[in-house]
């Protein structure tokens, strides 16, 4: 019997899918005649061992023996272009019964939280709860977000004419995605990032937050025009704004984005204005909205700017619904209200624009300010100031009175650098304070490092009232994970900084890291590092008197923190900091789970729920007892030791240079950001940004970071407390099924078949056999604890979409891993096809990593 994810999106999909053999496109018949025979001969050919090689040769020599060597590649070009186009297809069909395959009233909604409210009669919890929380959404620049902008609105286009069920507009759609180049011919700039990411402000969030407070009024009975909480969904943004690792955002591109970001609130604004224009016509009131109108109209297409604060023109609104209630009975009151909320949400700023730089670059700023500095008499050399103890340092800085302004300085780098800050205070003066007020300092690793940010920023743009900005550190290597709870109590023990967070509401927000931390000390040890993390964080600041702000670094796989994120958050318990959820959104995750406003509701409201959840009914299942916690740090010490055993081993670093696709990645077009954050030569670990280093595992099929470690844990620990004792962890504790579940999604993406051949190979056999151990491992280990019969057997339209998906583009896998098996075996016979197995292994990146929706 077909499952309903077979029923609603598998077979609209077939159905669907043929229409791409009527296109009126070149060889289109027979690419997709041949396509199915080749999906074919991979999955027979992988499941006897054969490599890619081979079962390619054999493909070609069984259907078409006459085909020459550039035909062969011409052909493989055009399946490749195929399955794109599929996995478009795809896409949309999966987005278009969104309602159908998710249950949009069910767990972790608005819907059902406002259900079991009413059910215990928590509703004044809940109503306490929701006038401070917040949730905080950060859209990033980095890229995993393989379709360009035009393809995105073809997509949505599809995805709503296959909803309506309208063939011939379906089929004009999928000729005109047939005609549409799916990649981009020139990297974009942070800007043209920026703009992309945009699309999503505008034609998504703009209607999701209002929707989802509009619920939350209707289910408490509150009228809109009393809701006070104007934080409870805050977005976030990185692009133009992230410097860390990308020296193409400059303070001119943070400036240009910001202004984008205002234009497109504006627009939106002005869109929704002539919308009420046109309903609130009754005398008194009609002038008032016209007056409104004509000031938005003139600021977002001229440049008469309308208004200095968005408060102003909520008074103006404001005015209008006094008019309209004593005057006309209200009508159309709502629709006002919406307005009023959208302005009180989004401001003139719409998203949050954050700075980020690495703290080594803040070490070399200074030491060039006080070079230049003792030049003039002002200050001790920057070897002087390294001689210092750290104490000393951080006292010598926080008594600096240099005008930063007057001070010459040559290096470009630095003034570019102190720029970045400056336009902080531009885009506060502009957009509104909120418009800009975040600085992250990447690899930070002790108390100087957010001195130094936080001294340069008084310097700048500080003021006798005080200094507008939150300094975030962030924390992302085991090491550095450790470490920061001691940081982070020298630093509130700073008086100077003490007092500036008393006027920041006595809140520190943290960034914690969850990709490098993955890549540092694997899967396990990550994920419990931060969770200790947070915990030690909590107390410290709490001895302190501060509340801890918690910022997630999370990316779309669960090897980057990614997953079903919003069972962490309901699983912490009391003894970590909940007040507010900050997580970061990426690439591929941005499209696929909140590219529509059906989907983008639904995980808003699950990351909502999750967050509220846990201090109105206050759990006992959220709380892991002490002897619990003890069962997870040998788990993740045993996790880290076995994941060492792998980064240590002398193949390691080789089998990602030379095996995997990691040294294309910069090749695609896909973002502004290097692959590496040196540009040094050569590969080394430290210098591997974790995107490429977890794509490219997914694109091998292996996905290390995902799972490497936690079967060897579960064995250990299994044996060493009894494997009866972690089944019943597993059912006791929402923290470990969700650690273990997230490891089940790679499982569930791993497919080891795929690169059988290397468990042959003279220089990676061992290697391969490693890790493939380890993977069958975690795979028993985890069904076992478990007590699951398959892997994601309890989730099973996300299984169905996975095994779906990977069925789909295991050609592309079989095409990827033939040409990188030519590239590394070059000679005679085929190194005139060099650029053409590049460009094969590069092209087939876009739909493996599409497909799989949250691999990088």
């Amino acid at each position: 019997m077909l499952s309903k994810y077979d029923q609603t999106v598998g077979a609209r999909y077939h159905i669907y899918n043929s229409l791409f053999l009527n296109l009126p496109y070149q060889d289109i018949l027979r690419t997709g005649t041949l396509l199915p025979f080749l999906q074919q001969y991979c999955e027979e050919g992988f499941e006897r061992g054969q490599p890619a090689t081979e079962i390619l040769q054999q493909f070609f020599g069984d259907l078409i023996p006459q085909a020459k060597k550039e035909e062969q590649f011409d052909l493989l070009f055009k399946f490749i272009q195929y399955i794109e186009r599929q996995v478009a297809l795809f896409d949309s069909i999966e987005d278009s019964a969104f309602e159908q395959i998710n249950d949009t009233t069910g767990k972790g909604t608005v819907t059902s939280l406002l259900q079991r409210t009413k059910f215990d009669r928590k509703e004044k919890e809940l109503m306490e709860r929701l006038e401070h929380f917040s949730l905080r959404t950060v859209l990033t620049a980095h890229p995993t977000q393989f379709y360009p902008g035009h393809v995105l609105g073809i997509l949505t286009d599809l995805e709503r004419s296959i909803r309506e069920s309208d063939l011939p507009q379906i089929n004009l759609l999928l000729q005109q995605l047939g005609k549409t180049g799916f990649i981009n011919q020139d990297k974009p700039t942070p800007y043209d990032e920026a703009v992309s990411l945009c699309w999503y402000l505008e034609n998504v969030f703009y209607q999701a937050i209002p929707e989802i407070i509009q619920t939350l009024c209707a289910g408490l009975q509150m009228p809109l025009s009393e809701w006070k909480n104007d934080r409870l969904v805050v977005i976030g943004f990185w692009p133009g704004g992230d410097r860390d690792g990308n020296p193409f955002v400059t303070s001119e591109i943070t400036r240009q984005v910001a202004a984008r970001l205002q234009e497109s609130i504006l627009k939106c604004y002005y869109r929704d204005i002539r919308g009420l224009r046109r309903r609130l016509t009754f005398r008194g009131v009609d002038k008032l909205v016209i007056e409104i109108e004509k000031k938005i109209y003139q600021w977002a297409y001229g440049t008469e700017r309308g208004y200095a604060q968005a408060s102003q023109l909520v008074n103006d609104l404001n005015a209008v619904r006094k008019k309209l209630v004593d005057d006309h009975d209200g009508l159309f009151l709502e629709l006002l209200d919406v307005f009023i909320i959208k302005v009180k949400l989004f401001g003139f700023y719409f998203a949050s624009l954050d700075v980020r730089q690495d703290s080594r670059k803040h070490d070399y700023v200074w030491s060039q300010i006080l070079d230049c500095g003792v030049k003039a008499g002002n200050t001790i050399s920057g070897a002087e100031f390294e001689k210092l103890s750290q104490a000393e340092q951080i006292r010598y800085l926080l008594s600096l009175k240099l005008d930063l302004n007057s001070l010459e300085i040559p290096d470009v780098f630095v003034k570019e650098t102190l720029n970045s800050i400056r336009v902080i205070g531009e885009i506060q003066k502009s957009n509104g304070v909120t418009g800009s007020h975040r600085y992250v300092i990447s690899n930070c690793q002790s108390a100087l490092h957010v001195i130094e940010v936080f001294v340069l920023a008084q310097l700048l743009i500080g003021t006798e009232a005080g200094l507008e900005l939150d300094v975030v550190p962030l924390f992302e290597t085991i090491d550095d994970l450790t470490h920061a709870p001691k940081i982070m109590d020298e630093l509130y023990s700073i008086q100077v900084y003490r007092q500036h967070l008393s006027q920041r509401q006595s809140h520190q927000t943290i960034m914690l890291g969850f990709s490098d931390g993955t890549k540092d000390g694997g899967y396990l040890r990550a994920n419990w590092s931060i969770f200790r993390a947070k915990e030690n964080l909590t107390t410290i600041s709490r001895k302190h008197e501060l509340k801890a702000v918690f910022f997630d670094g999370r990316g779309g796989p669960p090897a980057r923190g990614g997953g079903n994120t919003h069972d962490f958050y309901a699983s912490l318990g009391d003894t970590i900091e909940n007040e507010e959820v900050q997580i970061t959104i990426q690439g591929q995750t941005i499209s696929s789970n909140f590219g529509k406003i059906a989907s983008c509701k639904y995980n808003l409201e699950q990351l909502l729920s999750a967050g509220l959840e846990g201090a109105v009914f206050k759990r006992d299942e959220n709380q892991l007892s002490d002897e619990q916690k003890k069962v997870l740090d040998e788990l993740a010490e045993a996790g880290y030791k076995e994941y060492l055993s792998l980064k240590h081993h002398d193949r390691f670093v080789p089998y990602l240079e030379k095996v995997t696709p990691l040294s294309f990645f910069g090749d695609t077009n896909i973002g502004s950001r290097p692959v590496k954050r040196n540009a040094t030569e050569g590969l080394k670990f430290e210098d591997l940004r974790a995107i490429p280093f977890v794509g490219s595992w997914a694109m091998m099929k292996q996905n290390i970071p995902g799972f490497y470690g936690v079967g060897s844990a579960l064995k250990t620990i299994g044996e060493k407390r009894g494997a009866q004792r972690l089944r019943s962890f597993y059912q006791d504790s929402l923290f470990f099924r969700t650690l273990l579940g997230n490891s089940m999604m790679s499982l569930t993406k791993t497919y080891y078949k795929a690169t059988t051949y290397l468990s042959k190979d003279a220089e990676f056999g061992d290697f391969w056999k490693k890790m493939y151990a380890e993977f069958e491992l975690s795979r028993h280990q985890v069904l076992e604890v478990s007590g699951l019969s398959g892997l994601m057997e309890n989730n099973p339209g996300i299984r169905d979409s996975v095994r779906l998906r990977e069925r789909i583009v295991l050609p592309l896998i079989a095409i990827q891993q033939f040409a990188l098996m030519n590239i590394r075996n070059l000679d005679d016979t085929n190194k005139m096809y060099e650029l053409r197995y590049r460009k094969l292994i590069i092209r087939c990146m876009f739909g493996i990593i599409n497909a799989a929706r949250n691999s990088a």
